[in-house]
């Protein structure tokens, strides 16, 4: 009898459309062949095969990387998106500030100095 492997979290397993490949990596690959392609046929001519087919490649690794990455879940341009809303758009260390209160205390009593020299700004209690 066939023993096939079944995952324990079915939420992380895609639905493949064709070809074994999700509609994300399909939409990915064909945006990468309308762009690669084209430029490629209309650039050998001018500036050589080798040149043509490197500039070909430049062009197309975006796609292949937006098609194939993911980090703990999250698409390549949702990692961008953290990235740099982390590291710009908001602000970088927030240190947790307590209120101390020993510092208020202490101004309060150097307001209440006494006037003469000797006299205390409180009378003291004896009990």
């Amino acid at each position: 009898m066939p023993y096939v492997n079944i995952p324990n979290d079915l939420s992380r397993v895609k639905t493949k459309v064709a070809f074994n490949l999700t509609k994300r990596q399909l939409i990915c690959f064909a945006g990468a062949a309308v762009i690669g392609v084209p430029t490629y046929l209309f650039t050998r001519s001018a500036i050589g095969n080798s040149a043509a087919m490197i500039l070909m490649i430049a062009l197309m690794l975006p796609f292949f990387f937006f098609a194939m990455y993911e980090r703990d879940g999250l698409p390549a341009e949702k990692v961008a998106r953290n990235i740099i809303r982390n590291l710009f758009i908001r602000p970088g260390a927030r240190p947790y500030r307590t209120e101390n209160m020993y510092t208020i205390l202490t101004k309060e009593e150097n307001t209440l100095e006494p006037s003469k020299k000797g006299e205390t700004a409180a009378p003291n209690r004896k009990a």
